[in-house]
């Protein structure tokens, strides 16, 4: 954990500059709607650091997007823009466009494992080893984390992740869907369903540069489970992101 406590001290104090191509796909299966009228939730952003999970109402069975994506940050403020570049495999060009999917908050997610692995949050969560695996041609440890009993309150997300154990790199972080934002909304949706919902959010981190690794990949699926176990998915969101090109990647050293 020391290792991992190091990595997110690294991540804090990065600063870099980079664009990526971000290719979005979702699905939605609106069939238990159709004689229920299950609660919208609105675009906006939760108030958790995590990768943020907005799911808006819609019909289509299927969209996606791509965008050129840039990112950057300074000191502790991230700023990025969007150019669209495909909107359901059609052309288009909309410089500064808004996010029009379920997922809106990228740089959350690239600072997330600090809220759960950083120094000053450890003492917070339960931390168990759960296994090992590979991730390529990495061995990793599936590290379990659970906020301790009687823990202050607090909005980071926890869960399961993937450690490096020779550099303290997070490679991918399964989370816990207790905190995420505005779950009232899902268990509204599974009463009208008489269903349990069940999200399930995972984050990975391939892509690398100067030590810092970046997200590669942000999977959402909506699921809500009947009595025997069943899951019926109701959305799923893919996003991928490729071609990265960077233009700074640093970070402070601290003695």
């Amino acid at each position: 954990m020391a290792k991992a406590a190091e990595y997110c001290r690294k991540l804090e104090s990065a600063a870099f500059d980079f664009v990526c191509r971000e290719e979005i796909s979702e699905k939605f299966d609106p069939t238990l709607d159709a004689d229920r009228k299950s609660p919208p939730l609105d675009p906006g952003k939760t108030k958790y650091s995590g990768p943020t999970v907005v799911i808006s109402w819609a019909r289509k069975a299927k969209r996606s997007f791509v965008y050129d994506y840039r990112c950057v940050r300074a000191g502790r403020t991230i700023r990025e823009t969007r150019t669209l570049l495909k909107e359901n495999g059609k052309k288009k060009v909309g410089p500064n466009a808004a996010l029009q999917t379920s997922v809106v908050d990228f740089g959350a997610a690239l600072l997330a494992p600090v809220g759960l692995f950083g120094e000053r949050f450890q003492p917070d969560y339960d931390f168990a080893i759960a296994g090992e695996e590979k991730i390529g041609k990495i061995r990793v440890l599936v590290v379990d984390a659970k906020p301790k009993p009687g823990a202050p309150p607090a909005g980071n997300l926890y869960g399961k992740a993937w450690i490096d154990p020779d550099t303290g790199d997070i490679l991918e972080i399964e989370w816990s869907e207790s905190r995420v934002g505005r779950f009232d909304v899902f268990e509204k949706r599974g009463r009208l369903y008489d269903r349990k919902p069940r999200l399930v959010i995972r984050s990975e981190f391939n892509a690398e540069k100067n030590g810092i690794r970046f997200p590669s990949r942000l999977s959402v699926e909506e699921a809500y489970l009947g009595e025997s176990g069943k899951a019926f998915i109701r959305s799923k969101t893919d996003v991928i992101y490729k071609d990265f090109k960077f233009f700074t990647v640093e970070f402070e050293v601290h003695d």
